[in-house]
C-alpha cells in the first residue's frame, strides 16, 4: 500500500466516533485516551502510529488528557532499561505526558481487591489444574471446552486460596485464579480466562511485595477505568478479547466503562515488527543493538537519523483503517526525504575518493569558493569550501573507457567540479596492478563558478574536496535490513531473509572542511549522494550514517522482481 494523502486525520473513522461522542455529550463531552506499552522491548515504528493516534486525538480535544501508562505485569520480561527507552521515544515525537505518567503496577492493590470482588460474587475460582491441562481443556474453534473439575469450590475455598497465593504458599503454577464465565463460549477468550498467576520474582516498581501478579487482560480494562479513560484505541488483535473486556468491567460495575475500539497495526514491509523476532536479532548479534540503525525501532530510527517530524507526517499518511495493509518502506523513506529536504545543508563529500591533479593549478594556490547551503533557499546562506591543486573525486566518476550515456570525466574530456571550474583529463596515473591511482587534469581559469564565457557546455558536473583541506571520514552505507518483502511469510526462518548487504563500511571517505565542528545528530545532504547523520555513537573519526539515498532505488527493484 502506498502513502495515501495528508488530511486523513480529520476524517478517520475513529475520530469520526469520538466527534459523534463529543457531539452527544458522551462522558461528559471529555476525550481520554491513553498509550499502553508493555516495557518488555524497545518500541518500533509501528507503536509510532498508536502514539501519534492516542497522544494526537488528545491534543485535538479541550483538555489535551492522554496517559503514558506501562502494562508492567510480567516481571520476567520487563526491565527499567525498557521503560526508560520508551518515555524517551515519546518525548522524541513530540508528546508529553506532564503529569499523567502511571504504571499499571500503581493499581495492584485495586486489582487484587477487584479480584477478591469477583470471587465473592461467585465469578472467579482458583484452578489447580496445570497449564497443560487448562489449555486442553479449553476446546477448539469447533469445540467447546470442558469444565475445571475445580470450578465450583466454594467461595470461602476460593477467598482462602487465593489469599494463600497472595501470602507465597504456592510455587509458580500450582494455582491460577480464572473468571467464571462460559466454557462453551464461541469466542475462546471468554472460557474461564486466567486473571491471576503465581509468579514469585520481584517486579522493577513494586519489589517483592508481590508474587501473584495480574493478567494483562484483567488489568488493562481496569487500568483503563480507574484513570477514566473514554476512547481504549486497540489494535485489531484485540478485537476477540473486546467481550472479555466488557464482561470484566460491567460485572464489577466499574465506575467508568472506557469503549475499546481497534483499528490496523502498522505493518511494513521489508522489516519485521514483532517484538521477540527483533529481541531474536539482537540476542543473536544479527545486529548490534536496539538502537542499530537498521532496525525499525525508533531508537535506531534516530540514531540513523530519521526526522519525528518525518515520522508523524508518515503516520498522518497512511491514516487509521480498519483493514490490514502492508505499506512499501519507499512511503517512509519518501517522508524522510520530503522532511529533509527542505531543512539540510548541502555539502560535499567522496565516498571513494580518486586523486585528481589540476597541473596547471599553482602549487601554493588556494581559493575559498562560495556554496549555498540550500541551492533553494537563500535564507539558510552559504559556506566557503577551498579549492586547490590537489583534489578527489569518486571513483565511480571516471571511466577509461565510457559508455555512451556516461556524461562524466573520461580520457579527454571536459566536465565542471561544482561551485568550480571546468577541467580536462590529460592523464591516467596506474600502479603496479594495473589500478588507477591519480588523474592528471588541466583546468580553464576562465570557468570560475562553473560557466565559460564563450557560451561551451558541458553534461558532467562532479562533486569533489581539497586534498589538504578534507576531513576523514568514516561513512557507514545502510540498507534495508531484508531482501524479502515479508520475511519468513513463506513459512521459512524469518533471518533467512536478512540482507547480506544492508550495511556497508567506508573507512576512507573525504568530507569537505566546513564539517570540522559537526556534532551527533547533525543531518546533511552529501550532494548526488543522500543524505547523511553524524552517529551519536563517538569515535575518533567523524562517522556518518546515511539516513536514505536521493532516490528510491528499491522501487526497479521491486518491479523487476515481479516481472520475474
Amino acid at each position: 500500500m502506498k502513502a495515501q494523502s495528508a488530511n486523513t486525520t480529520t476524517d478517520d473513522f475513529i475520530r469520526q466516533i469520538i466527534a459523534e461522542d463529543v457531539k452527544t455529550n458522551k462522558n461528559e463531552g471529555q476525550v481520554v485516551t491513553r498509550f499502553p506499552p508493555e516495557p518488555n522491548g524497545y518500541l518500533h515504528i509501528g507503536h509510532a502510529k498508536s502514539i501519534c493516534l492516542n497522544f494526537g486525538i488528545a491534543a485535538e480535544h479541550e483538555g489535551r488528557q492522554c496517559y503514558l501508562r506501562f502494562d508492567d505485569t510480567n516481571p520476567s520480561k520487563e526491565e527499567l532499561e525498557y521503560v526508560e527507552s520508551i518515555k524517551t521515544d515519546v518525548h522524541w515525537l513530540g508528546y508529553d505526558w506532564t503529569d499523567r505518567l502511571r504504571h499499571s503496577s500503581d493499581y495492584f492493590d485495586q486489582l487484587y481487591d477487584y479480584a477478591i470482588a469477583l470471587i465473592k460474587m461467585n465469578k472467579a475460582y482458583v484452578c489447580s489444574l496445570t497449564s497443560e491441562q487448562i489449555k486442553d481443556s479449553r476446546g477448539t474453534l469447533r469445540e467447546p471446552g470442558k469444565n475445571s473439575p475445580y470450578r465450583e469450590r466454594s467461595i470461602s475455598e476460593n477467598l482462602d486460596l487465593f489469599e494463600r497465593m497472595k501470602a507465597g504458599e504456592f510455587a509458580d503454577g500450582e494455582h491460577v485464579l480464572r473468571a467464571k464465565i462460559d466454557m462453551a463460549s464461541p469466542n475462546i477468550n471468554m472460557r474461564d480466562p486466567i486473571i491471576y498467576r503465581i509468579k514469585k520474582m520481584p517486579h522493577q516498581m513494586t519489589g517483592d511485595k508481590w508474587c501473584i501478579y495480574p493478567m494483562y487482560d484483567f488489568t488493562h480494562c481496569l487500568s483503563d477505568a480507574i484513570e477514566g479513560i473514554t476512547h481504549s484505541l486497540c489494535t485489531l488483535e484485540f478485537e476477540d478479547h473486546r467481550p472479555l473486556y466488557d464482561w470484566i468491567l460491567d460485572t464489577l460495575n466499574t465506575p467508568s466503562h472506557p469503549q475499546q475500539i481497534e483499528f490496523a497495526r502498522l505493518s511494513l514491509n521489508y522489516t519485521v515488527l514483532s517484538k521477540r523476532k527483533l529481541q531474536e536479532l539482537v540476542e543473536n548479534n544479527l545486529v548490534s543493538g536496539w538502537d542499530d540503525p537498521r532496525m525499525p525501532t525508533l531508537s535506531g530510527m534516530r540514531r540513523r537519523g530519521y526526522t519525528p517530524s518525518a515520522i508523524r507526517d508518515f503516520c498522518d499518511r497512511i491514516g487509521v483503517t480498519r483493514k490490514n495493509t502492508q505499506i512499501e518502506m519507499g512511503a517512509l523513506e519518501n517522508c524522510i526525504r520530503k522532511d529533509l529536504e527542505a531543512k539540510t545543508v548541502r555539502v560535499m563529500a567522496v565516498l571513494k575518493p580518486l586523486r585528481v591533479v589540476i597541473e596547471n593549478y599553482p602549487e601554493d594556490q588556494v581559493e575559498q569558493l562560495d556554496a549555498p547551503n540550500h541551492p533553494d533557499d537563500a535564507n539558510m546562506g552559504t559556506h566557503q569550501v577551498p579549492f586547490s591543486r590537489v583534489l578527489y573525486i569518486e571513483q565511480e566518476d571516471f571511466l577509461e573507457a565510457p559508455p555512451k550515456k556516461f556524461f562524466r570525466l573520461a580520457p579527454g574530456r571536459e566536465v565542471r567540479l561544482r561551485y568550480a571550474y571546468f577541467i580536462t583529463c590529460q592523464a591516467v596515473i596506474k600502479d603496479e596492478k594495473g589500478d588507477i591511482v591519480e588523474l592528471r587534469c588541466t583546468y580553464d581559469p576562465e570557468t570560475r563558478g562553473g560557466s565559460a564565457p564563450d557560451g561551451r557546455k558541458v553534461k558532467g558536473t562532479l562533486h569533489w574536496v581539497s586534498e589538504s583541506h578534507a576531513i576523514k571520514a568514516e561513512i557507514r552505507l545502510y540498507d534495508r535490513l531484508f531482501n524479502h518483502p515479508n520475511p519468513g511469510a513463506d513459512g521459512t526462518d524469518f533471518k533467512a531473509a536478512l540482507n547480506p548487504n544492508s550495511m556497508e563500511v567506508l573507512t576512507d571517505s573525504l568530507v569537505e572542511a566546513s564539517l570540522a565542528n559537526a556534532q551527533a545528530g547533525d543531518r546533511y545532504q552529501f550532494e548526488r549522494k543522500g543524505y547523511f547523520c553524524v552517529d551519536s555513537v563517538s569515535t575518533d573519526t567523524l562517522v556518518f550514517n546515511r539516513i536514505v539515498t536521493l532516490r528510491d532505488s528499491w522501487a526497479k527493484i521491486e518491479k523487476a522482481n515481479k516481472r520475474a
